[in-house]
């Protein structure tokens, strides 16, 4: 072969980067180096992979066709040198999950495929639904586990769990005595919500969509315990997922709302590139999702006695 696996490995970094400099940080070698190496595979072959501009660069239609067959074939050879090594684990995973399930679910179901299988090293990242469908999409993820919708065409969307969102307050709130809290009960209170962006808000959105009436969002926070803290303190009333509340509803820091004529029905899913090779370890980390979740009608009902 022409080419080697460092030149595409090279080629890979900096498709997912947009850049030659990060792409050499993450590989840690010199800049120089992997401008070399870049050059040196599109030399070999006369072709260009990327567009520059200014200081970044761009895949053009050339580079987009490679990069899933220059992944699969770095995936492969990974395998391979794992197997030669005698190492009885996966590699490398890199996993992502949005907020709500990579607080309280994935990195159980991580700990666990670690405590089997610990030749295996897994990066998990945690972030909003939009970011996880963009590192997928891009290749940076191997599987991507997210809590909204997807509707990008290249990606592999396979549902796995149900979820639901609640209305919380504060146990000394008014709305926690309400039997029932209608509209207009909703419309009179300060929120604290999750950002744009996220899986949450959006089923949120979703919901509220048929209320006549502007909410009043006080606060908005990326992470699902400053919500839970906030609401705690008196600030205003909250809307995440059960899950995430399964604890402070059991010690009764925080209480439900009951809105019956809202939908706040979700689910989770499993989300991979569909020109990604599906490897054994992330086969065999699929399996482990759905044993550990199995039986359980929704999220909050998993028999997980350490999900706080």
């Amino acid at each position: 072969m022409r080419y080697t696996l460092r030149q595409l490995a090279i080629f890979v970094a900096v498709a997912r980067h947009g850049s030659i400099s990060r792409a050499a940080e993450a590989l840690s070698m010199s800049q120089s180096a992997a401008s070399s190496g870049l050059a040196e595979l599109e030399r070999q072959f006369d072709v260009q992979l990327f567009d520059r501009v200014g200081k970044s660069v761009r895949l053009n239609e050339l580079g987009e066709r490679l990069l899933p067959r220059a992944v699969e074939f770095l995936d492969r050879a990974e395998d391979i040198e794992a197997l030669l090594r005698g190492q009885t684990g996966y590699g490398t995973l890199d996993i992502g999950a949005t907020l709500t399930i990579g607080n309280y679910l994935a990195t159980l179901i991580v700990a666990e495929f670690l405590q089997r299988h610990s030749d295996s090293r897994i990066r998990l990242g945690v972030h909003n639904t939009a970011t996880i469908i963009q590192q997928v999409a891009s290749f940076e993820l191997d599987l991507g586990l997210i809590e909204g919708k997807c509707q990008h065409a290249e990606l592999e969307v396979v549902p796995w769990l149900e979820d639901e969102l609640v209305v919380f307050c504060a146990p000394a709130h008014p709305l926690a005595t309400r039997a029932i809290a209608d509209e207009e009960d909703l419309l009179e209170q300060p929120w604290i919500l999750r950002e744009i962006g996220s899986g949450t808000r959006e089923t949120f959105d979703q919901a509220m969509r048929h209320v006549e009436g502007r909410f009043d969002v006080r606060l908005e926070l990326e992470h699902t315990e400053a919500i839970k803290r906030a609401v705690e303190s008196g600030l205003g009333v909250g809307c995440i997922s059960r899950l995430a509340l399964r604890e402070a509803f059991r010690r009764g820091s925080l209480v439900p709302v009951e809105t019956p004529w809202l939908d706040l029905r979700r689910r989770f899913h499993f989300l991979w590139h569909r020109q990604k090779f599906r490897t054994p370890g992330m086969q065999a980390f699929l399996e482990l999702c759905r044993e550990m979740t199995a039986g359980a009608r929704r999220s909050d009902e998993i028999a997980l006695s350490y999900i706080r």
